[in-house]
């Protein structure tokens, strides 16, 4: 589970930017809660955002993370939303040190890093694989509070970006519209009027991002309330991020995108497409000759110019089949084979 905001400095958000990285806010009773979740079988995911303030995180990242350690953390997200202080850029050698600094520290107390505005992925993963996952391109948030991620650009997102390693995302969203999230809490617009923005793509697009956008941590990024009691949300349930084998069954830059991959002995397959609806028929050939897998099917419903509107089908299939993936404009689809 994880806390973005628990500790201490986000008021000053855009001003000194001074983050606390051992100290809560008072409503926010950090070991109570860490022990709630021990109880629960649940893990804590603490967040460590810096605007940037290097020399302050740096100062105390050896503490803090001694500190999450004897919580029973064992992830850190951390994100560099804005400026270095002194000038210097992210993508320098003054970045490369301080990126570093943070996965040895990490790995010290055996953390796993997933990190936001980060630099480009340099092949650290070899030497210290507790550098799990990173972002590295406009992710889900872009979503927020501007024009948005095209669908041209998560169909050319997997061609480039993803070619240097794993991408966070935070693919997932219930809610294409906020419509929820406009109706039910007040909700402050942030870089401008952004009232007109949302998710440019079809929900059933969205679980496949999990498929597609390979992170070996992947998070369920909306608001609770639009995930429960949610038939589509059984595909996260599901899906295994942990996969030993992947393989792009088809696609074109920037037109559309056919992944599998496989995690013991499931497999799960992500398409997309860019804004023209297309049917796409994939041949199973790489499931396991001879045996029978249960595919289940979260599709964009062909008859729905709704977004989420979506269809659940189910069906036994083998390695000698195909499968004919229809998808709606800004679409996809999304399945799931487990072994019967």
């Amino acid at each position: 589970m994880l806390f973005e905001g628990w500790n201490r400095g986000w008021d000053t958000w855009g001003d000194a930017q001074h983050f606390d990285y051992l100290e809560a806010y008072p409503d926010f009773d950090v070991k109570k809660i860490a022990a709630y979740a021990q109880d629960k079988g649940i893990e804590l995911w603490m967040h460590n955002e810096t605007g940037g303030n290097i020399p302050e995180y740096e100062a105390v990242l050896d503490s803090a993370f001694r500190y999450y350690q004897s919580l029973g953390v064992h992830t850190v997200k951390t994100g560099y939303a804005g400026g270095f202080k002194g000038g210097y850029l992210h993508h320098s050698q003054y970045g490369v040190r301080h990126y570093q600094r943070v996965v040895e520290t990490a790995a010290k107390y055996q953390i796993m890093i997933d990190a936001h505005e980060p630099i480009k992925e340099t092949g650290i993963r070899r030497t210290w694989p507790n550098m799990m996952t990173r972002e590295g391109a406009r992710g889900m948030e872009w979503n927020a509070w501007s024009e948005g991620n095209s669908v041209e650009y998560l169909t050319t997102l997997p061609y480039v970006r993803l070619l240097s390693g794993p991408m966070d995302y935070t693919p997932g969203i219930f809610d294409i519209d906020y419509s929820t999230a406009k109706a039910d809490r007040k909700r402050i617009e942030w870089n401008g009027p952004n009232g007109h923005c949302r998710v440019h793509t079809t929900l059933a697009r969205q679980m496949a991002h999990w498929v597609i956008i390979y992170s070996p941590l992947q998070m369920a990024a909306d608001l609770l309330e639009n995930y429960k009691g949610h038939p589509a949300f059984q595909f996260f349930r599901d899906f295994n991020a942990d996969c030993d084998w992947s393989q792009a069954l088809d696609g074109e830059i920037g037109e559309y995108i056919v992944v599998v991959r496989r995690a013991g002995n499931d497999f799960f397959l992500g398409a997309g497409t860019n804004d023209d609806s297309r049917t796409v028929d994939v041949p199973l050939t790489f499931l396991e000759s001879g045996l029978e897998y249960q595919a289940t099917i979260y599709a964009d419903d062909p008859d729905s110019s709704d977004p989420e509107a979506y269809q659940i089908t189910e069906r036994t299939v083998t390695s000698a089949d195909s499968l004919s993936i229809q998808m709606n404009s800004a679409g996809g689809q999304a399945v799931s084979f487990r072994l019967k």
